[in-house]
């Protein structure tokens, strides 16, 4: 292992913008291009533009740091053109001390930042299903990530603090910075503490991330994965396996539409959630065969949440059950078997991209989309 790999490694350094996956085990592969994830698709989350207009020039250094020191051939530092300022800084910081860097410019659909996805328009090559970027030769790191390792490589510093958003029902929307442990209760109130009662609150984005009812959200305490934490009005769409069940036999009208947006399906995976539905209907009280490989196929699912939250007409929960099938999957040790053959990209996938605006709309967060964050960090904006 390389030293540089070493200190990531001694600074724990994880991936902040998704699973946490360790850091210095990501970059250990060949690498030929490394990809610097600032899109940043869940709606309301404002950390990464937060970095990448205050710290563009030290995100430049540390990756120009890792491709001197890991051979990686071309970094290319992706973001959304509506992102004005940010894509000014990156622009100046490359131009003036990049290495074989350039810009890559996504429009705003969601979900733009997803890995699978942001290879696909990044290279043009479609990773293969159930494959990882290192297939294509790429390495996907979160900008927040890239800054936690130029604090390491330039400072020494370990990752024991965390940038993270805080916004809906608060007085304050910010971005902070805290250290790892802060009470949730610590950064709500940060921001100005909530604006009306009977909440809950988000661990990360509106889409993906994870709810607690109002007492427990404000125990939970950051971790190295904390994107954000939202304040928002509380929904009943709850739904247990038994009513799912029940619900999708008596509603699914079959239309695929969950399928036909899938952005999964649309890079030309395998992976159709209508026909899994249709299974699910069909099994009555039965447990799901889970050698079946229509049922299997959920195991490629990203739990993005077109699906439910965009796609069905009928308010179903194709999302859920997937997960439902991939925790039974994992519990059984059951694993699918990776494709070495590229898959062949849906023909209609541009046209059938989701506008974070939308998705935002469905959601039920539109009335906080358009909130900038305040800077509490006290982080100074570099000079050029």
């Amino acid at each position: 292992m390389s030293e540089v790999l070493d200190i990531i490694r001694e600074a724990g350094i994880v991936g902040c913008g998704g699973a946490g996956f360790p850091t210095h085990v990501k970059l250990a592969g060949d690498i030929k291009r490394l990809i610097i994830n600032g899109i940043e698709c869940e709606p309301l989350l404002r950390t990464d533009r937060h970095i990448m207009r205050m710290h563009a020039k030290k995100l430049v250094i540390a990756a120009n740091r890792l491709q001197a020191e890991l051979g990686i051939e071309r970094c290319t530092f992706a973001t959304k053109r509506s992102y004005g300022e940010e894509v000014r800084e990156l622009t100046l910081a490359i131009k003036t001390i990049g290495v074989n860097t350039d810009l890559f410019l996504s429009d705003s659909y969601y979900p733009a930042g997803d890995e699978q996805n942001l290879v696909y328009e990044v290279t043009g090559r479609a990773l293969p299903p159930g494959s990882i970027p290192l297939s294509a030769g790429c390495a996907v790191l979160n900008t927040a990530t890239l800054l936690a390792v130029y604090d390491a490589l330039d400072k020494g510093k370990a990752f024991h603090e965390k940038y993270l958003t805080v916004s809906g029902e608060v007085r304050t929307p910010c971005v902070l910075h805290v250290p790892l442990g802060t009470s949730f209760a610590q950064c709500i109130d940060m921001a100005g503490g909530t604006t009306v009662s009977g909440c809950i609150i988000v661990s990360g984005g509106p889409l993906m991330g994870a709810g607690f009812d109002y007492e427990t959200g404000l125990r939970q305490s950051v971790q190295k994965t904390t994107s954000g934490i939202l304040v928002l009005k509380r929904k009943s769409d709850a739904a247990d396996i038994k009513s799912m069940r029940v619900r999708s036999g008596a509603a699914c009208i079959q239309c695929s539409f969950c399928t036909e947006l899938c952005p999964r399906h649309l890079l030309g995976h395998p992976l159709e959630p209508h026909r899994i539905m249709r299974k699910f209907m069909y099994s009555g009280s039965k447990e799901l065969d889970l050698d079946d490989p229509v049922i299997r196929s959920a195991a490629l699912c990203s739990e993005c949440g077109v699906c439910e939250i965009y796609a069905c007409p009928m308010g179903l929960m194709p999302r859920r059950l997937n997960a439902m099938i991939k925790a039974g999957l994992r519990e059984k040790g059951i694993r699918l078997s990776k494709s070495e053959v590229s898959p062949v990209v849906h023909e209609l996938r541009a046209s059938r991209r989701v506008p974070s605006k939308r998705i935002a709309a469905r959601a039920g967060v539109l009335p906080y989309y358009g909130r900038e964050a305040a800077d509490l960090t006290g982080d100074i904006k570099e000079d050029p």
